[in-house]
């Protein structure tokens, strides 16, 4: 019998929703950052759920505020990767019955004080006892049909651009601010044609970026921004940097450029796969994509 390790987290999510049959009012169900629902006349409704368990999205050590903040972050940083405007939340935890109330106060602080910062509204959740500390969100956002962007409309000739430096991530990653606001810029200056942020590394991001466009790409080490003392080969496969990873068409080059941004790579055929060139223009084989679940890389 085939174990889960095999089959990887979106082959595990492949399997399980194959048979989802979301009707006529969803325009996006599985396989973005966020399911999209219609909604208004000019607007959809975005929908994104998250959940951090210790040991893995966090360490013991982390503070409870910043467990609480990243609870809520990641959520925003769905609604983001959208183009979209982060509004209502919900929030449940399983909490070890050894932990303090003054730990439990800290978590939701962090989660209130991100929420006020983009103005998300918290309206009910769940509690209940567990034996690890487990914390998830729900998010509700809206987005202007007119800004949508999903996973699926990269084309062959796009740029792949990222929004900022990359490898910071195994230090910022229970602190770092969802994009919403640059988001909302590269759609509306770039006409992004796709985004993702970028949670699990940019090679395993930009790969879900083409199979949802059915393109291929080619990504250049030389051109990846990079953190202090990390390397490009590093940076390619860091997870938790929760920058954005859009494509735009190449026109837009320059301007994404002088507007502080930065652009990896290129779309191509699908034909042509995914490929990585170093500095030398050569082929280049990452020993591993990005963070996978089940298989424990």
């Amino acid at each position: 019998m085939k174990k889960l390790s095999g089959l990887g987290e979106f082959g595990l999510i492949n399997f399980l929703t194959k048979d989802f049959k979301p009707g006529r009012e969803v325009i996006t169900g599985v396989g973005d950052d966020c399911a999209v629902l219609k909604y208004r006349r000019n607007e959809y409704l975005l929908w994104t759920t998250d959940l951090l368990l210790a040991g893995v999205h966090f360490t013991e050590d982390a503070s409870p505020y910043e467990i609480g903040w990243k609870a809520l972050a990641v959520s925003i940083s769905d609604i983001a990767a959208m183009a979209g405007i982060p509004k209502y939340g919900l929030v449940f935890v399983g909490l070890p019955p050894k932990i303090t109330v003054s730990y439990t106060r800290e978590i939701y602080r962090g989660i209130t004080e991100l929420a006020e910062k983009y103005r998300v509204k918290i309206v009910g959740g769940d509690t209940n006892a567990y034996d690890k500390l487990v914390i998830g969100t729900t998010v509700i956002g809206v987005v202007e049909k007119k800004y949508l962007t999903l996973r699926s409309g990269a084309q062959p000739g796009d740029l792949v651009c990222v929004s900022g430096p990359l490898g910071k991530g195994e230090k910022t990653h229970l602190s770092f601010l969802p994009k919403v606001k640059e988001a909302r810029k590269i759609k509306r200056l770039f006409s992004a044609t796709a985004m993702i942020d970028i949670s699990d590394g940019l090679l395993s991001d930009f790969t879900r970026i083409a199979e949802k466009s059915r393109v291929g790409g080619k990504i250049f080490l030389s051109q990846i921004p990079c953190a202090s003392n990390i390397r490009p080969e590093e940076a390619l496969a860091s997870g938790e940097e929760f920058e954005l990873l859009f494509t735009a068409r190449p026109e837009y080059g320059k301007a994404i450029c002088e507007a502080g941004f930065f652009v990896v790579g290129r779309v191509t055929g699908r034909s042509s796969g995914i490929k990585v060139f170093n500095a030398a223009g050569n082929l280049y084989q990452p020993g591993r994509p990005g963070y996978n679940h089940f298989s424990g890389k």
